[in-house]
């Protein structure tokens, strides 16, 4: 299957929670400490008492404060235990949380996205649409990251961000970023250059999370820079390390904030970035990510009003990159495909139904998981696009019995889910998916599998 604190302020419960269990903990190893120390001192009292004339009553005393020591010391590890597995079930309650609400949240970004996309076909009809197509584009694409970032938030502070490493070369992962980035850069008339050596560089990375890297330093450094600034790449190679420079000449950054720079929720950068917009976590993930991958980051800023500049470290790999085929399509990708949409959201429905039969293909609709079986059993279908929370049987349940009756050649199975934590894609790779495309959909990602699927 493919994968297509400082001092935080009574807004951030995120930030206070993990503030309070970080002081619990301190509280529990000071306490330990305190009784090792009590030990020490006892023993050093045993010793002068040793040298008494009432032995017997000096090794009576010994051994009582001895044993309290001892049960104290028990007791402060049994509440560190169980203080660390609250801790562990409040973290798994929070990202269970933040699963749903990303997933309700981008439920009604897709709608958006798929009218927006109608739009763009219009836009040669009233060149004044193309503006609102612009603006309603750059818009959905900024919730969605958002939505991405509260998902980030909550697997940074568990430590469960995971990485899928593959061979790529650099100018792929810069070329993403800046197609990311450059929305924010435009609008805001932003010079953007990027330098690059000749030779392709070769890093083993996961380039969905190195994209993200890079994308949020563009993004970073276009949000804190004046309108018609410029913003600087620089990539040079060091021996076995490549080294990438974002810089720009914007707002800076004041130096006693340097040194917390990249923690969550950091106060004095949380300001500026609430008056920008955004949550003020990006730049935690970017150093998260990059230390996964062996690397290193480190800011420079001379203070506020003199620019900034982020400098990436990672390390090289002596792996061939895969190769591009180049090869033309086949001719059978220009042909009308019979695809089944099952998806409980009207509106969201309508709008992709519209686009795949403006492309001209044949689509049906259903919107709920029974229906939706029978449907698929009942005619032969070349895709089966299909939503996982569904009313009266879920999507799981739906293409797994779909692919257990249905004779050769299948459909091909993709998975439409606003869910998009790895156990999910697991999950939908068992049940019988062949992708899985997270809410709101991208038309283009949808149209080259559509294209890659031999017509029934």
């Amino acid at each position: 299957m493919h994968h297509t604190a400082l001092s935080p302020d009574p807004e951030d419960a995120p930030a206070q929670q993990l503030s309070s269990e970080q002081n619990l903990q301190a509280l529990h190893n000071r306490e330990v400490k305190l009784l090792r120390e009590t030990i020490n001192q006892l023993l050093i009292m045993a010793k002068m008492q040793m040298q008494e004339k009432d032995k017997s009553d000096a090794f009576g005393m010994l051994i009582m404060q001895l044993r309290e020591a001892n049960q104290n010391l028990v007791l402060a590890t049994f509440g560190a235990q169980d203080m660390q597995a609250s801790a562990e079930a409040t973290t798994l309650r929070q990202t269970e949380f933040l699963a749903m609400l990303a997933h309700e949240l981008r439920n009604p970004l897709q709608p958006l996205a798929m009218a927006n996309d109608l739009l763009a076909k219009k836009v040669d009809l009233d060149p004044q649409l193309a503006h609102v197509h612009d603006v309603i584009g750059r818009q959905v694409a900024h919730m969605a990251r958002l939505i991405d970032d509260l998902l980030d938030a909550s697997r940074v502070s568990s430590g469960k961000i995971t990485l899928q490493l593959a061979p790529i070369v650099l100018s792929d992962i810069i070329a993403s970023a800046v197609e990311v980035g450059q929305a924010s850069i435009s609008q805001r008339q932003q010079v953007l250059s990027v330098s690059m050596p000749k030779e392709a560089l070769v890093i083993e990375g996961d380039l969905v999370r190195l994209t993200q890297v890079f994308a949020n330093l563009l993004i970073n450094a276009s949000k804190f820079t004046h309108e018609f600034g410029h913003i600087d790449v620089v990539v040079r190679r060091h021996d076995d390390l490549v080294e990438i420079a974002v810089s720009d000449d914007g707002a800076g950054i004041a130096l006693d904030i340097q040194p917390f720079i990249f923690d969550l929720f950091t106060q004095g950068f949380r300001s500026l970035e609430r008056a920008q917009g955004g949550l003020g976590i990006g730049l935690s993930l970017v150093r998260i990510i990059t230390q996964l991958h062996g690397g290193t980051v480190d800011v420079f800023s001379a203070g506020v009003g003199f620019g900034s500049q982020f400098v990436l470290q990672l390390p090289l790999s002596s792996l061939a990159p895969p190769q591009t085929d180049l090869q033309a399509l086949p001719a059978t990708c220009a042909l009308p495909r019979r695809i089944l949409l099952i998806e409980d959201n009207a509106d969201a429905a309508e709008m992709l139904a519209l686009l795949l039969m403006q492309d001209g293909h044949h689509v049906d609709v259903r919107n709920d998981g029974p229906s939706g079986l029978r449907a698929a059993l009942d005619a032969p279908y070349d895709m089966v696009v299909c939503d996982i929370g569904l009313p009266g049987m879920d999507g799981f349940q739906v293409i797994s019995s779909a692919r257990a009756a249905l004779p050769a050649p299948l459909p091909c199975f993709v998975a439409a889910s606003g869910y998009s934590q790895l156990g999910e894609f697991d999950r939908a790779g068992q049940a019988g998916f062949d992708h899985y495309l997270v809410k709101p959909i991208n038309i283009d990602a949808l149209s080259k599998i559509i294209m890659a699927t031999v017509p029934h």
